[in-house]
């Protein structure tokens, strides 16, 4: 009986978790009650909640309520009171080889959804801001190579200073990009590994001391999101709060600029720096060789 209780839990947590979330706000934040995912503020978000309930979900509560059945139907049709002579064959090569060709199948198509999320993942557009976030034991840091905006350090706010329900969420420097960008993130870390893990957004990128691995994603609206790092990464973990303003490109320039940066990519104003605004007039004088350099020699008479 405990394994038709198991199976029994299992199908309605996942009938719970296909039906919306009870109050979820809109804003990245989670919500007490909650039991889907948060709502998705990015293009890979969208595509992540669409495989979870359009391809896991039904696959999984299929699986579930077929494991129930059959355990439901082994118990009444084959306890020892309707069944008091036992059969004595113990295999059935039909059923054998559906229980192990039928799960391949099943994983088949699972797994085409899932590199199509992974290539997309993978294929970041041109992007339009580059944020380099590097973990520490236990804050973020963070920096804004292309604007110039030098490394700053995020950490979490004190209890009495952040609201209640985003207390160990909200941080003091958070993130800053704006609405509609594609900004490609550069995770590393500096001591231990962590994970950058942002909800609303879909991400969720390890952050390894010696290496930079890639993500990227597109805020679709303006707000507050809140993530956390997702690595046990020592005795603070629970303390290293990520926090991401997306604001209007205004807001974003302001920004920038209290930061002591320039909305002038550093690559372009370095080349602006080397073309010269004025080209000297080709003079005769300059275009006529010198009277002290020696007139070339005439080629010898052969």
């Amino acid at each position: 009986m405990t394994l038709v209780g198991g199976a029994f839990a299992s199908m309605t947590l996942a009938v719970f978790a296909a039906t919306p979330a009870w109050a979820q706000d809109r804003m990245g934040q989670p919500t007490p009650g909650g039991i889907d995912l948060q709502p998705a503020a990015s293009p890979l978000k969208h595509e992540a909640i669409w495989f979870h309930n359009v391809i896991l979900m039904p696959a999984i509560t299929l699986i579930t309520l077929l494991v129930l059945g059959l355990i439901i139907w082994i118990v009444v049709r084959y306890n020892a009171k309707s069944n008091p002579v036992p059969a004595r064959w113990s295999h059935n090569t039909m059923i054998e080889v559906i229980w192990t060709v039928l799960p391949v199948l099943i994983l088949v198509v699972i797994s085409l959804f899932s590199f199509r999320l992974l290539f997309a993942y993978n294929d970041m557009p041109d992007p339009d801001l580059t944020v380099k976030v590097t973990g520490n034991q236990w804050n973020w840091a963070y920096e804004y190579p292309d604007q110039g905006v030098a490394e700053y350090i995020s950490t979490m706010m004190p209890e009495g200073e952040a609201p209640p329900q985003l207390y160990r969420l909200a941080a003091n420097e958070p993130m800053v990009v704006p609405v509609g960008k594609t900004v490609r993130v550069l995770v590393t870390a500096a001591d231990v590994i962590h994970a950058f893990a942002m909800p609303a957004f879909g991400l969720k990128t390890d952050a390894i001391p010696g290496r930079v691995n890639e993500t990227w994603f597109r805020a679709e609206r303006t707000g507050s999101f809140y993530g956390q790092c997702s690595e046990l990464c020592g005795v603070d973990h629970a303390f290293m709060p990520i926090q991401i303003n997306v604001v209007t490109e205004a807001e974003f320039a302001a920004w920038v600029a209290a930061k002591g940066g320039s909305m002038t990519p550093k690559v372009e104003a370095t080349a602006a720096a080397a073309v010269p605004t004025e080209i000297p007039a080709l003079t005769a004088a300059s275009a006529t060789p010198s009277a002290a350099e020696p007139a070339p020699a005439a080629p010898a008479a052969q």
